[in-house]
């Protein structure tokens, strides 16, 4: 069986999966973004864990428990600055939906949600990193037979449509991501 990918335009610390991923920077001791709300919701749990893991680097991952959130999990990622694409970013952020999804094959996890890694303040455009994301998430899914679900949960309408192009380009190629 193969997972099904789906985007939603939802506040990821309400989804109820095995896994939300936290875009996180290199210290996982929280922040703007995606990663205060991840710490906000979790509670202070979440940090004293955070603390005992030394950091974090670009493109790798680290996991944690979920605390208060509705998902077991946490898998922290770092995502590559921006700054203008000839600096290996691509390659980078390619890498933390891999390493991430290792993690939850690993654990064999059933569910898991992404944020748009990179596109907040760390200015990666957003059309650029959903096509990474998603061909990583593809290309990625072979090794992870215990996924059945990954969604990309989008803070924006704007995001959500840009998601479900890419998505939906595929599906008409390719039977099987249905």
């Amino acid at each position: 069986m193969t997972a099904l990918l789906r985007a939603l335009h939802a506040d990821i610390t309400t989804l109820a999966v095995d896994a939300i991923v936290n875009a996180a920077n290199s210290s996982l001791l929280g922040g703007g973004g995606v990663d205060g709300a991840i710490h906000r919701a979790a509670g202070p749990e979440l940090l004293e864990e955070c603390l005992t893991l030394g950091g974090c680097e670009p493109g790798d991952a680290k996991l944690t428990k979920g605390y208060r959130l509705p998902a077991r999990y946490v898998i922290h990622t770092v995502g590559p600055v921006w700054h203008g694409g000839a600096s290996g970013e691509a390659g980078i952020l390619a890498s933390c939906y891999r390493r991430s999804l290792a993690i939850a094959s690993k654990l064999e996890l059933e569910s898991i949600a992404f944020p748009g890694i990179s596109t907040g303040v760390y200015g990666y455009p957003v059309e650029l990193a959903a096509a990474v994301a998603v061909e990583s998430v593809r290309s990625a899914l072979p090794e992870c037979p215990s996924l059945r679900e990954v969604i990309f949960c989008c803070f924006s309408q704007p995001d959500l449509k840009i998601y479900q192009r890419l998505l939906n380009d595929r599906i008409g190629k390719d039977e099987k991501w249905r």
